[in-house]
């Protein structure tokens, strides 16, 4: 069998999931609030405990090389501002509009695609390199995009709204969950008895559940404007991004699983945070809501592509 087969059959029910959740959102009876309630549970409880029960019983993140993190994050900015060109050259966009365009092609659906994808066709011991991506992810990308379109806007950049972003980050269930793993991992603590048996239980749901809430959350954002500018913005994200992180982790001489680890990240389906930035700087959000879906849609096919190719080159 082919690598591209292998990771394909791999991923083949975790994206199943996906189109199942977003099949059953589409039905008449499904209502949104549901929806809601299946993400919150998903985000704040079941992911968290998966993510802390993992990092606390394997490698302390200490270990992972963080070389990983100019990789993911030097491509990331790399491709940004690639984007912003496109954005500006092919569509003629604003300033604005630029920044959210090149966001669409840099953060990925990391958390609710990106573990159970990572656990499954990696291995749990990618779960720390990806985890250490996951903490500084979200404060990353939401000041570059900040920055970007503050200075599109006024020339400047305000100081109280990257205080704001970094408070936010700080709440963040999925970045307490990975640090309080961390640290239990370090101190060597376990969770022992029925405490620990209903922590593994979640855990064990935790993967299916994310993917299935993903497909169920793509459901809300209609599949309906600006066609040109979502393909693009889809191109970039699924094509360009892993391209240049890979050759960043490569001229880097990262280590095997730490290069698989942001490569498959890099090559994930837009994230949903791109949206809400989409509604809160009021621009593109019909373009992104497409593109979500049409990204998710397509990584079922090319990440794992991109994970045969790395996997034929660095295996041999």
């Amino acid at each position: 069998m082919s690598a591209a087969a292998h990771f394909f059959l791999l991923s083949l029910p975790l994206f199943s999931l996906v189109l199942a959740g977003y099949l059953l959102a589409c039905t008449p009876f499904w209502r949104a609030r549901w929806t809601e309630l299946a993400a919150k549970f998903i985000f704040s409880v079941a992911l968290p405990v998966m993510l802390f029960q993992l990092i606390s019983r394997r490698q302390s993140m200490s270990d992972v090389d963080a070389r990983l993190l100019v990789a993911f994050f030097g491509g990331c900015l790399i491709v940004f501002f690639l984007g912003r060109i496109v954005a500006a050259r092919s569509f003629k966009l604003d300033g604005v509009s630029q920044s959210i365009f090149a966001m669409g092609g840099v953060f990925s659906n990391n958390v609710m695609l990106g573990v159970p994808l990572a656990s499954l066709t990696l291995g749990p011991a990618s779960l720390p390199p990806v985890a250490l991506v996951l903490v500084f992810n979200a404060f990353t990308l939401w000041t570059l995009a900040s920055i970007s379109v503050e200075w599109a806007r006024h020339g400047s950049v305000s100081l109280a709204g990257l205080g704001k972003t970094a408070l936010g980050v700080l709440r963040n269930p999925i970045v307490v969950s990975i640090m309080l793993g961390a640290a239990a991992g370090a101190l060597d603590l376990r969770v022992a008895g029925s405490v620990g048996s209903m922590l593994d239980w979640i855990a064990r749901m935790a993967g299916p559940g994310a993917l299935f809430a993903l497909g169920l959350g793509l459901a809300a954002y209609p599949l309906k404007q600006q066609w040109r500018q979502s393909a693009a913005i889809s191109a970039i994200k699924l094509f360009v991004q892993p391209l240049v992180v890979w050759g960043l982790g490569v001229a880097l001489g990262l280590p095997t699983l730490e290069l698989k680890s942001v490569v498959l990240l890099a090559s994930l389906a837009v994230g949903a945070n791109v949206y809400l930035m989409a509604l809160q700087f009021e621009r593109l959000a019909g373009t992104v809501a497409t593109s979500l879906v049409l990204s998710t849609m397509l990584a079922s096919i090319t990440t794992p592509l991109w994970l045969a190719v790395v996997s034929h080159f660095v295996d041999g």
